[in-house]
């Protein structure tokens, strides 16, 4: 005859195991764009601040949307000076704190007096696994605080010539880690994931969130 464990027990493991998947980062991506069917020049600069030239973290994500520009197919023209089409960037991060209060399911059997039969039964009976000697489980409530962040980045693409916008997307997350400089690598990326894509359709993208890649580098798979 089969052994039976405590139901507390199966679901323990199960909460051990679904706790060693790799943790994610979610965006929501939406993009607007009149992006033309055939674009023979593909030179871009950066459009900056006069802040932003002296901005290091600023011009940290700007070589990560380089990266991403570049296996798309642009080329950069920073250095020949001329330039078919602008490149602009934005992005902000907020914070808020968050409280949760929810249910706790605890078997009664742990820890407390055991009031079940115990004799002809031995340990190996599977009467002496059943949980509902100990009698119905107690539903308690448990609360946890925490601080949430919300991320923004705005990546707009306008031709040089007349100023006419062709491409603006918005790539927002929400998440605990509080360094914009670890997500933001993984935001770039959503950001073209789908390049140009459907206009005005939101969409979800989603990465597995490994360690900080190294400065300047996009993630890796």
């Amino acid at each position: 005859m089969k052994r039976r464990f405590p139901l507390i027990f199966l679901a323990a493991v199960a909460l051990v195991l679904g706790g060693c998947a790799a943790p994610t980062l979610r965006s929501e991506v939406t993009a607007f764009h009149e992006w033309p069917a055939q674009l023979a020049d593909k030179s871009f600069v950066f459009e900056r601040g006069g802040a932003q030239d002296n901005d290091l973290e600023y011009r940290n994500y700007e070589n990560l949307v380089r990266i991403e520009l570049l296996r798309l197919g642009f080329s950069d023209a920073t250095a020949a000076g001329k330039a078919a089409l602008k490149v602009a960037m934005r992005y902000r991060v907020n914070d808020r704190d968050v409280r949760v209060i929810q249910p706790v399911v605890v078997s009664p059997g742990w820890g407390m007096p055991y009031y079940g039969p115990r004799w002809p039964y031995h340990y190996y009976d599977p009467f002496f696994y059943d949980p509902f000697w100990s009698g119905p489980p107690v539903v308690s409530y448990q609360e946890s605080n925490y601080r949430l962040y919300r991320r923004e980045l705005q990546i707009g693409i306008t031709r040089a010539g007349d100023g006419k916008k062709l491409y603006d997307v918005t790539v927002t997350s929400e998440g605990q880690t509080p360094s914009l400089a670890a997500v933001m690598p993984y935001m770039v990326r959503s950001a073209f994931a789908e390049f140009p894509g459907k206009s005005g359709v939101p969409h979800q993208v989603e990465f597995e969130f490994t360690e900080k890649p190294a400065k300047g580098k996009a993630p890796q798979e």
